[in-house]
């Protein structure tokens, strides 16, 4: 008899090319050692142990046991869009993370995921964040049992799949979802650290 499902699984993008920013944001190196995108996957880890996780894009030279899911390099939407016709671990929501939101820490993610139960007991919808008045798809909590409806939503942006979902949007005032653009992103971020 198979057990509870997982809480949470993780779905990481790493398919950027990261034009303006100079190359691939996956890669950078993180202050705390390895890469971004290592980073995700270690506060990932640290909150939910055993979880599944995916790569959706490039490798992490720093977790090469996370072999990488095609991503057909069309946009975050056609990313998973492609993926949801894939096989996967069926945990109750994914955490679709971009790899250049780097401010995650194990706190805030175990906060988020706590508003993300309240707002959503039923684990039926989309939860998104509201940051600086604007919807930040990536960052929120994607309900297992809405992944296979995404093939079937036309657009090429995340907000076309946004409006074809239920989802609840959560206002937060917290940095963790403004990511990562330009280079002076990155410089004025590692100022903030120091």
């Amino acid at each position: 008899m198979a057990g509870p499902r997982p809480a949470a699984g993780l779905l990481l993008l790493t398919g950027g090319r990261g034009r303006r920013f100079g190359g691939p944001k996956h890669l950078q190196p993180h202050p705390a050692g390895g890469t971004w995108g290592g980073h995700l996957v270690r506060v990932f880890e640290t909150v939910f142990p055993g979880c599944p996780l995916q790569v959706l894009g490039e490798a992490l030279p720093d977790r090469p046991d996370l072999p990488p899911l095609q991503d057909p390099r069309q946009g975050p939407a056609a990313a998973l869009r492609h993926w949801a016709g894939t096989p996967r671990p069926g945990p109750q929501r994914w955490w679709v993370a971009a790899c250049d939101q780097v401010r995650w820490n194990p706190e805030a993610l175990a906060e988020w995921h706590a508003a993300v139960q309240a707002a959503d007991p039923g684990a039926g919808r989309w939860v998104l964040a509201r940051y600086q008045g604007r919807i930040q798809p990536l960052g929120g909590f994607l309900a297992e049992v809405l992944v296979d409806r995404l093939p079937a939503i036309p657009g090429a942006s995340l907000m076309a799949l946004v409006d074809a979902l239920p989802c609840v949007v959560l206002d937060s005032e917290s940095n963790v979802w403004a990511d990562l653009d330009t280079g002076e992103d990155r410089e004025a971020y590692l100022k903030g650290l120091s």
